[in-house]
C-alpha cells in the first residue's frame, strides 16, 4: 500500500498550516479549532512561493511554555522547528518506508510533497491504521 492510497481515504484532505513568523500562540489556537496535532510549517519566499520547512505540534508548544512559561506563547514558530531538515514522502511512496523514517527520525507526523506541491500530511496513527486493515483482509476474504 502507498501514502496515496491513505490520502484518499482520509476524511479531511485539507492540510493546515502556519508560517514560520507566526507566533506559538497562533500555531495552538490553529490546532485547537482544527482539531489537529501538527501543522505544516510554510516559509513565504518570493523567488520560490509557498515551500514546506518544518513541522509543528503540540510537543513544540509543550517546549514552549516549559522553556519560557506564559511567555512561550510569544515565541515564533520559527524558534522552535528545525528547518535544516525536513523529513518528508510522496504520495507513490510505501507505508513501510514511511513507518521506517518515522521510526528513524523519531516523528509522528510528514508532509506528503509531490512534484515539490504539499500533498497532504501522513500521520503514524494513518500508517498504523492502514497496515491494521491490511492484516484484516485475509480474515475477512476467509469468513
Amino acid at each position: 500500500m502507498e501514502v496515496g492510497d491513505v490520502l484518499r481515504k482520509k476524511t479531511s484532505a485539507r492540510v493546515v498550516t502556519v508560517r514560520m513568523n507566526e507566533t506559538v500562540g497562533v500555531a495552538a489556537q490553529l490546532m485547537r479549532t482544527s482539531n489537529i496535532s501538527a501543522l505544516v510549517v510554510k516559509d513565504v519566499v518570493r523567488t520560490e512561493g509557498n515551500t514546506a520547512v518544518g513541522m509543528f505540534t503540540e510537543r513544540d508548544v509543550v517546549r514552549a511554555i516549559a522553556s519560557q512559561g506564559a511567555a512561550g506563547v510569544n515565541l515564533k514558530v520559527s524558534q522552535l522547528i528545525s528547518v535544516q531538515r525536513l523529513v518528508a514522502c510522496s504520495s507513490t511512496d510505501t507505508l513501510e518506508h514511511v513507518r521506517h523514517l518515522m521510526n528513524v527520525h523519531r516523528i509522528r507526523h510528514m508532509p506528503v510533497i509531490d512534484n515539490f506541491a504539499l500533498s497532504g500530511v501522513i500521520s503514524m496513527r494513518d500508517v498504523s491504521a492502514a497496515f491494521d486493515e491490511i492484516a484484516a483482509e485475509p480474515a475477512q476474504t476467509a469468513a
